[in-house]
């Protein structure tokens, strides 16, 4: 085991000041892994929230006329300062949200690379210009220009990564930014801001607030200087937001999760596909948008398949996220365990087979146990609704056709993945498959180069990628004639 790090003094970046105190009130930030009070996080009232939002709109006059060049030094400073203190970040994204210190040091290493990525892009915010179809035109141009103070919202199960993905695009973009973490996991979103500070983002340019969700968002989405919001979280509250933005006529990002499918086809490497499979369900306790849960496998491989991958689920060592032999932390607080038991209960209420798991860890942590369950009918909740969670599902399937219905029978499509040796196979799963990110042999389809979205009730609109950049960014149509 490690030495316990210090945790930060938490603290709100408002209008150009960190304040300690705000008129919202606190609360504890909790450790997953013992249920201990990490610090007090000041939470911003009615007055911090529209001075935030304020300060982004005056902030938003000075970060939008700096060069592209000049703001891609800037947000490529930032991203520097990110990975050299990448270790004591990481140290603090696992005291507050569990995750095993190792996972928790990637986030923030790939955290960095995405601001980078971001950064290279703000030089390449091209236009076009468009031959006149009419005599007395010198010119037509589209240009893109920065859309303006934005909302981010982001959530608690990837502290450093999805504020990376929404800080670096905005600011690249040349938004300004209101960004809310988490209140359960303020520390690591904190020391990201400090980071793009103390490379150069104007002060007012850039405000952090926590407080009461409810009253966060709509305050910040009804403020007249707003005029995007970036959010991902769960699918009720990401409806809710998009009506609101709808209200404003404001232009809305949202990523809600999904339910994502893997597909283990009868020539799949099965060994490997199983490895790979476990390591992948199992990351971050299951905490994971796009983590795979519905498990398909042929029928050929499927018993072989559901023992080994019990076998494998057992096995794994949970633990703190500090002590380094820990392969599975903690949840997040104790509200996951609370739905954990709830989708366990109801699965065997309607005659799932439990495989392994099913319980809360009798220790002090947010601890409950990889958890596989076979024959899940199709009325139980667990067949449609993602558990957020370390649970999965396996069901075996006969042919291709009815592997690819199964994964498509969603009212989500974020990630899918499937297992094959066959490239004819494999194209024909990445075009069928009904998921804004098809991963087939591989499980990484989250890049800082790569768009990051998904379909039906998951969302719309892209992360990371040129297109994350775009989104930060309104089309305008320039005419220039000649004066008669």
């Amino acid at each position: 085991m490690t030495d316990t790090p210090k945790y930060p003094t938490l603290a709100l970046h408002v209008a150009g000041r960190w304040i300690t105190q705000a008129s919202g009130g606190e609360r504890y930030v909790v450790n997953p892994a013992d249920e201990s009070p990490l610090g007090v996080l000041p939470l911003a009232g009615a007055d911090e929230l529209h001075a935030a939002a304020q300060a982004a709109e005056r902030g938003f006059r000075v970060w939008r006329r700096t060069l592209a060049q000049d703001r891609y030094v800037v947000v490529r400073r930032a991203a520097q300062l990110l990975r050299e203190r990448a270790p004591n970040i990481a140290q603090v994204l696992t005291l507050e949200q569990g995750k095993p210190l190792a996972e928790a040091t990637r986030e923030v290493l790939l955290s960095a690379d995405i601001i980078d990525f971001q950064a290279e892009e703000a030089k390449r915010l091209y236009g076009r210009l468009v031959p006149p179809r009419v005599a007395g035109i010198l010119s037509q141009a589209v240009t893109r220009q920065p859309i303006g103070p934005v909302a981010l919202f982001t959530p608690w199960n990837f502290p450093a990564n999805l504020p990376a993905r929404k800080l670096g695009s905005a600011l690249a973009a040349g938004c300004s930014v209101v960004i809310k973490p988490a209140e359960e996991t303020p520390g690591t979103c904190m020391l990201i801001v400090q980071c793009f500070l103390e490379a150069g983002v104007p002060p007012e340019a850039l405000n952090m607030v926590c407080g009461d969700p409810p009253q966060v968002s709509e305050t910040l989405i009804g403020h007249p200087a707003i005029r995007k919001v970036s959010f991902t979280g769960s699918v009720a509250v990401g409806k809710l937001l998009g009506e609101q933005c709808a209200r404003g006529v404001k232009r809305y990002t949202p990523e809600l999760g999904g339910h994502a499918p893997v597909v283990v086809c009868e020539d799949a490497d099965v060994a490997f596909a199983l490895k790979s499979s476990v390591a992948a369900k199992y990351r971050n306790a299951g905490q994971v948008c796009a983590s795979p849960i519905r498990f398909y496998v042929h029928r050929r491989h499927h018993e072989a398949w559901v023992d080994a991958f019990a076998k494998a689920a057992s096995a794994l060592r949970l633990g703190p996220g500090l002590d380094p032999q820990t392969q599975m932390g903690p949840l997040a607080h104790v509200r996951r365990i609370e739905d954990m038991e709830r989708f366990v209960d109801e699965a065997l209420t309607q005659g799932a087979r439990l495989r392994c798991g099913g319980r809360r860890v009798d220790r002090a942590g947010y601890f409950f146990e990889p958890t596989v369950f076979t024959d899940v009918p199709a009325t139980s909740r667990l067949a449609h609704e993602e558990p957020f969670g370390p649970i999965a599902t396996i069901a075996p399937f006969d042919t291709l056709d009815e592997a690819i219905g199964l994964a498509n029978d969603s009212a989500y499509g974020l990630g899918a993945y499937a297992f094959t040796r066959d490239l004819l196979t494999a194209h024909r799963l990445g075009e069928e498959i009904e998921a804004g990110m098809v991963g087939i042999n591989h499980f990484g389809v989250s890049q800082p180069e790569m768009p990051f979205g998904g379909w039906k009730e998951s969302g719309h609109g892209q992360e990371m990628g040129a297109e994350g950049l775009l989104a930060y960014t309104d089309l305008k149509t320039v005419i220039v004639g000649v004066p008669q």
